[in-house]
């Protein structure tokens, strides 16, 4: 009577315990946007070679970075993991199935969009066709913490028309993007403004269009970064001012430096240098 008693008891248990995890797992992955201060540091949605990806984890980790943002793979995702314990896992994908096996894998976030790596091969995406992509994501997965890029090939109206539309579907987090022109590296600072200023200028107009969080990414940087906070993003998303580096050393000092400006603590320099020196 015990055993069947205990097994009984087990038994309903576990699901409301499998539901109070998934809801801690939710709310830590939510909570550096909802504090305003995210820092997604992105390894690329068509970067699937994995000794970059470690390598970029491995700075997201030791430089203090709430979320890692890498593409849709099973083994990314486990690699992720092991490399980068204390950051949140968000994987990017255009196709909804492809966030199943990451899903099952341990990510803690997924991501509808990056589009802007696909544009210079002629793939295009309307507001319809994102919001489809939504709706499909939503029915897959309707707990797990989302964010959808809006494209910035859209005019700033029709941006704001679909992020409304994606809050009500139940989009958790808003991304904007903008295409990164060639640009006049003579000028640094300049240069280091205006590839950022397409998507501060989204993020300035969504994130008084929405009550959810917008996080600014696309030519985002040690510059631009706290221009985007105080256009009104909850978080940064960094992609190439980081994964561009070769040495993993400055890769941890660009993503140290991001993770103060957007306030949050960063790990100890010594250790973090430590760390690199045993890889």
């Amino acid at each position: 009577n015990f055993v069947f008693l205990f097994a009984a008891l087990f038994c309903a248990i576990t699901p409301l315990s499998n539901a109070f995890v998934v809801s801690m797992t939710i709310r830590s992955s939510l909570k550096p946007f909802s504090e305003g201060k995210a820092l997604k540091v992105i390894s690329g949605i068509t970067n699937f070679d994995e000794t970059s990806v470690r390598k970029i984890a491995r700075a997201a980790e030791l430089g203090g970075a709430t979320h890692l943002d890498i593409a849709a793979s099973e083994k990314l995702v486990k690699l992720a993991r092991k490399v980068a314990p204390s950051v949140k896992i968000c994987v990017s994908a255009i196709n909804p199935t492809a966030f199943i096996p990451c899903v099952e894998a341990g990510a803690d976030m997924i991501e509808l969009g990056n589009f802007d790596n696909f544009y210079d091969q002629g793939i295009d995406f309307s507001a319809f066709d994102v919001i489809q992509m939504t709706k499909e994501t939503k029915q897959l997965f309707p707990s797990m913490p989302l964010s959808v890029t809006i494209p910035h090939k859209l005019c700033l109206e029709e941006q704001i028309k679909l992020a409304k539309e994606l809050e009500k579907i139940g989009v958790d987090v808003i991304q904007t993007e903008g295409k990164v022109a060639a640009i006049d590296t003579s000028k640094e600072i300049q240069s280091m403004i205006e590839i950022a200023a397409p998507a501060i200028a989204s993020t300035y107009v969504l994130s008084r269009s929405v009550k959810i969080p917008v996080i600014a990414s696309s030519g985002i940087n040690e510059v631009s970064a706290s221009m985007a906070l105080s256009a009104g993003a909850k978080g940064i998303g960094v992609g190439s001012a980081i994964n561009k580096l070769q040495n993993e050393g400055e890769m941890v000092l660009v993503v140290r430096s991001l993770a103060k400006i957007a306030g949050l603590k960063v790990p100890d320099l010594k250790t973090a240098q430590s760390e690199i020196s045993l890889v």
